[in-house]
């Protein structure tokens, strides 16, 4: 892959997969600055890969809109962040939708919001958002988290048709399970057997490691995927086949 030294943003890049997306846009030669609310993951990654770190929530909206208008702007976006709660539809209210929705749709349309004027003015930009198989095939004890990227995959294809026209591509990946610090935390919750159920909706019957989905995220912000928008590509061993 071409070194490309574009200046690229990466929401939620200090651990798991976005940390993985860092370390390879950087291996490939963008400048690129990362953002995360875990302060110090975030500087450890920064002096690791000589990416650039802002300590940020992305719930925040208006934080959001500063740091896109007051840095010069982004070639690349990669809408990473995200977060979940394993609890069945009944056992979750309002505070809880209102969070999953925040953190996991309206912190990418803020950011794409952000960025687009100056990606359209250069006529240039390519958009990865990270969505979830969960948004193709729903999930049980996962439902808000579901449609949160449900409404993140539609939020990608509508993102693709409006900006087609200025040369800027949109595209998703949807990842299946995902060994990632996220992951660790429910075992440590309902113990080990969690790792093989998750295996067993996958065809290759493992998890997948950040690093492959860091691999699809960067090949989509590539030179090499120029004439790829608005699609959404699984990384996740098979699991939304046909979806």
């Amino acid at each position: 892959m071409s070194v490309r030294e574009r200046r690229t943003l990466v929401t939620g890049g200090a651990s798991g997969i976005g940390a993985a997306i860092v370390r390879r846009l950087r291996a490939a030669g963008d400048h690129v600055i990362f953002c995360d609310r875990d302060e110090i993951a975030g500087h450890i990654l920064a002096e690791q890969t000589g990416a650039i770190f802002r300590c940020l929530d992305v719930t925040h909206f208006k934080a959001v809109d500063e740091l896109c208008r007051d840095t010069q702007p982004f070639s690349v976006l990669v809408n990473n962040v995200g977060a979940d709660q394993h609890a069945f539809f009944t056992q979750t209210n309002p505070d809880d939708w209102r969070f999953l929705l925040s953190i996991n749709l309206e912190a990418a349309m803020a950011f794409t919001h952000g960025v687009l004027p100056m990606m359209q003015a250069a006529r240039f930009g390519r958009i990865v958002n990270v969505a979830s198989e969960a948004g193709r095939l729903g999930s049980k004890g996962g439902s808000v988290y579901s449609a949160a990227k449900a409404g993140l995959i539609g939020f990608t294809r509508s993102i693709a048709r409006e900006n087609a026209r200025y040369g800027i591509t949109v595209n998703a990946v949807a990842p299946g399970p995902i060994h990632t610090p996220m992951v660790d935390r429910g075992v440590a919750e309902y113990g080990e057997k969690l790792l093989q159920d998750m295996a067993d909706f996958t065809l290759m019957k493992r998890l997948g490691q950040p690093d492959e989905v860091a691999a699809a995220v960067v090949f989509l912000a590539s030179d090499e995927a120029s004439y790829i928008t608005g699609e959404v590509l699984g990384v996740s061993g098979g699991m939304g086949c046909g979806a």
